[in-house]
């Protein structure tokens, strides 16, 4: 089996608490000692995981020089479910999904996903198409929620929007110039929450088969939010309407 790299404290100990028996290996910055450190080298020792203590210019070399905090771990690939259809028919409760349509940076889609994971989404979804996908970097922004909520790639989004609907799944848009503010609409029941790419919104097609259109009020100055920002708005919008 094919290892991939994670890297980054929260990616590697939520990986070492929820999937450990997938981690092989961690490569750790042999100059820190600090308590944070100390707590991951208990976790290793727990679940018996080779350590590899390295200098900071080989964790470097191995991440691309991104901010990897001192720990690089060699993993295999954590199995979530990867059929829409197999998700929802397991469902016992009304069915909560975001969509993004073509989110194309991974700090933003890491940051969409640890949204999703704590509004307690069922699964994300995105176009193969005009997307980032998963990679080290959504893993590590992420914080451990790319190993926890199903992320579903599909070929063409219409086609898929159109059978959630047929599903009885209501199409729930982020426009900024929808007439609705997302406060005055009904989110309790079973929903998929459509954020659009960064700069551009959604492609025409995807919004034209919402069933409904909805706005962030903006008191200040600012035109828009970061899409991860505006999908934790309104996802737990969501949520505050369901546990009501």
């Amino acid at each position: 089996m094919q290892l991939q790299q994670i890297f980054g404290f929260h990616a590697v100990m939520s990986r070492l608490k929820r999937h450990h028996a997938s981690v092989r290996e961690i490569y750790l910055d042999e100059s820190r000692r600090d308590p944070r450190m100390q707590a991951l080298l208990a976790l290793t020792k727990e679940h018996n995981i080779r350590v590899i203590p390295v200098n900071s210019d080989r964790l470097g070399g191995m991440t691309g020089n991104a901010r990897h905090q001192g720990v690089v771990a060699r993993v295999e690939a954590v199995v979530l479910p990867h059929d829409l259809d197999d998700i929802l028919d397991d469902l016992t409760v009304p069915p909560l999904l975001l969509v993004l349509d073509g989110v194309q940076d991974p700090h933003n889609l890491g940051a969409c996903l640890r949204v999703a994971d704590a509004a307690g989404v069922h699964a994300v979804i995105a176009p193969k198409d005009r997307a980032v996908g998963l990679n080290a970097t959504v893993a590590k922004v992420a914080s451990g929620a790319a190993e926890n909520v199903p992320y579903i790639t599909i070929t063409n989004l219409a086609r898929t929007l159109r059978e959630l609907k047929d599903r009885g799944i209501w199409l729930v848009g982020a426009d900024d110039t929808a007439e609705k503010s997302i406060f005055g609409a009904s989110l309790t029941g079973p929903m998929a929450l459509i954020m659009g790419a960064e700069g551009s919104g959604m492609r025409r097609l995807t919004r034209e088969l919402c069933d409904l259109l909805v706005h962030i009020p903006m008191a200040g100055t600012v035109e828009s939010l970061n899409v991860s920002v505006a999908s934790g708005i309104c996802l737990y919008e969501a949520v505050r309407q369901r546990s009501a």
